[in-house]
């Protein structure tokens, strides 16, 4: 009997734990072969490689994302294929067995829950005996009934064989995710989330983790994602964890989900102390700082605790956080999430999702729609269309900030620009979202796609039409955010440069002929700073030697900007949340740091600023193997004394 193993990934470089998990515990009786493609391809050319498989049995791990494609695959594998079982498993159909069976007649059996035990089992059954009323945790047909038996105990985790060692997998451990777990199970009851569903926690033997994390990271893995629910939910098992990781890692990055409010400090001091940079990333699901929201979904969250985990680690510098909302929770209108959202971008973290509620089937949420007046997709994601507090209109709306900010904010192409609009021009970060989401919209832009450089026309564009003071300064930091995203020296810009020929070939003698100017001054290297504001730079400067006229010409990329830009960048540097965070019962709020911040106005760098005020902006490009562009301010008073 020929077993394949089959899913949908999202993405190519994503990959399945779960049917590795079933082929590690099954193989040693079965022929099973592992056959991933992705919800882009197409479905006749899956199709047509199942069936040159021929297999006896195909098994599909089913998710929210590839549910709808994987149906439509039976049905056309049923009609080539009559005579292949069709087994599916995954969290999108163990809730609801007899609907999934019942809307595709193609689907045999369905595996609920901890799937390889029954899938074993359920195997066993197909070649032997077929006496299916035995296999707990599977539903399968009798006639035109279809039968769904008892669930089967939990597995000891500690039972099932590594999932981590085939040997097919080790060309490709470089160029994918690898997804890895030390537990199941989560301990919280959050009535949106299918985690909430398992009560209790099971764990892996430590030294058996540490083996298989061992095993992928000397065999090439470069990143690796933790699928816990919550990763610190046992603080000496996480602590252990956080130190073999940092003793081992070998250049692999690992993701983690992280519940940031029972954070203990302890653990958060030693990150701080012993993390090296961009090896950890945390994801921190928010989702809303709404009291009362919280309550009705019974999600338990100290936003202040919260607050102070997020700046803490944020101040070490070392560990990226991902932040994670959801629009559409019970009693959050939009007035709400818009005091959700500017509470949690207050910690101005390096990436925040914004994601709409999905009615998970199985979720309490779901059988409570009606309260709230839902109304959701009938198929797969599931999401929202309005609620009782949220109409469509606001979603749409909510939509358009989604997009800009996955362009502005989480892409990090425009980091010195966006910081100061968000602290020093609009009322909020939400409000310059959504003022520019809705303009995106007007203008059409959503209908059609966009280079680098549209990103900074097209803001630029935004911000004219609007009248939006303080442009000199805000131009100049658009200019300096293009010359940071690229490798090499641009061989064009989006705005009209100040410097002729002439000047910049002047400019250039000077530097080449008087190099203390660039090794005293302040020089920060976008990417050698982990994405911090060159204001927080550690000066590197150029060797005494200097480098030659020839060179700076062909590296270098120079731009006069009409006022102080150290004066700029220390206005958007350090933490907008204090680290300390806020009291335990207030959340931070975003404000205007006009009080706190160095002033930068029109009247000292605006178009009346002397040479002593403005700067000449250098960008030095391919000058070490980091291909990271090197950032130099000088006072353009100093240069031509």
């Amino acid at each position: 009997m020929k077993i394949v193993l089959a899913t949908l990934n999202a993405k190519y470089i994503h990959t399945s734990l779960a049917i590795r998990l079933l082929k590690a515990y099954s193989q040693h009786e079965f022929d099973i072969q592992l056959a991933e493609y992705t919800i882009k391809d197409p479905v006749m050319n899956i199709v047509s490689d199942l069936f040159q498989k021929a297999p006896d049995v195909i098994g599909f791990s089913c998710y929210i994302w590839n549910i709808e494609e994987t149906v439509k695959l039976i049905g056309i594998l049923k009609k080539i294929m009559p005579g292949v079982a069709i087994v599916l498993g995954g969290p999108e159909v163990s809730y609801e067995p007899l609907y999934w069976m019942n809307r595709e007649p193609g689907i045999d059996f369905i595996v609920c829950g901890d799937g390889e035990e029954t899938f074993h089992h359920l195997l066993k059954e197909l070649r032997d005996e077929r006496k299916f009323h035995f296999v707990y945790g599977a539903a399968y047909r009798k006639g035109e009934e279809v039968i769904v038996n008892p669930p089967r105990p939990k597995t000891d985790l500690n039972t099932l064989p590594t999932p981590h060692r085939f040997a097919e997998d080790l060309p490709d451990l470089s160029k994918r995710i690898t997804y890895f777990e030390t537990s199941r199970g989560c301990p919280f009851n959050c009535q949106f989330c299918l985690s909430s569903i398992e009560v209790g926690v099971r764990y892996y033997d430590i030294e058996r983790v540490k083996a298989d994390l061992l095993y992928l990271i000397e065999n090439g893995a470069k990143t690796i994602k933790f699928l816990d629910r919550t990763f610190n939910i046992n603080r000496e098992y996480a602590l252990e964890m956080f130190r073999f990781l940092i003793d081992n890692h070998g250049g692999c990055v690992f993701q983690f989900e992280i519940t940031a409010d029972i954070m203990r400090p302890e653990v958060l001091d030693f990150l701080a102390m012993n993390a090296p940079p961009g090896i950890f990333r945390f994801e921190i699901g928010v989702q809303s700082t709404n009291d009362e929201t919280n309550e009705l979904v019974k999600r338990r969250q100290n936003f202040a605790k919260l607050s102070r985990t997020v700046m803490k680690i944020k101040e070490s510098g070392n560990i990226d956080q991902h932040l994670d909302l959801i629009a559409g929770l019970p009693m959050e209108d939009y007035a709400t999430f818009r005091k959700t959202f500017n509470d949690v971008f207050a910690m101005e973290p390096e990436e925040l999702q914004l994601g709409f509620l999905k009615m998970l089937r199985g979720t309490g949420l779901r059988a409570q729609a009606a309260k709230y007046d839902y109304v959701y997709m009938e198929h797969a994601p599931y999401e929202i269309l309005s609620s009782h507090v949220m109409p469509f209109s606001d979603i749409v709306r909510l939509k358009r900030l989604e997009d800009v900010l996955e362009k502005y904010w989480n892409s990090h192409r425009l980091d010195h620009t966006v910081k100061y609009l968000m602290r020093h021009i609009f009322e909020s970060p939400f409000d310059f979202f959504q003022e520019f989401g809705d303009y995106w919209e007007v203008r059409g832009w959503q209908k059609i796609g966009h280079q680098l450089e549209d990103l900074f026309t097209r803001l630029n564009e935004f911000l004219l039409e609007r009248g939006t003071p303080e442009m000199e300064i805000i131009t100049g930091l658009m200019k300096l955010d293009y010359f940071l995203g690229h490798k090499y020296k641009p061989r064009k810009v989006w705005w009209e440069p100040v410097l002729g020929k002439n000047e910049w070939g002047r400019y250039l003698r000077e530097i080449a002929e008087r190099p203390q100017l660039l090794g005293e001054s302040l020089a920060a290297g976008e990417g050698e700073t982990g994405g911090k504001p060159a204001a927080e730079a550690p000066a590197a400067g150029i060797p005494a030697t200097g480098i030659s006229e020839r060179d700076l010409q062909k590296y270098a990329a120079l731009e006069i900007l009409p006022f102080p830009l150290t004066k700029a960048l220390a206005s958007i540097s350090g933490l907008r949340a204090g680290a300390s965070g806020a009291g335990e019962a207030d959340a931070p709020e975003f404000k205007k740091p006009d009080a706190e911040a160095p002033d930068v106005n029109t009247t000292a760098a605006g178009t009346q600023a002397t040479d002593g005020e403005s700067t000449l902006l250098l960008v030095l490009y391919q000058q070490d193997e980091s291909q990271k562009p090197r950032v130099y301010d000088l006072p353009v008073q100093r240069v031509l004394q």
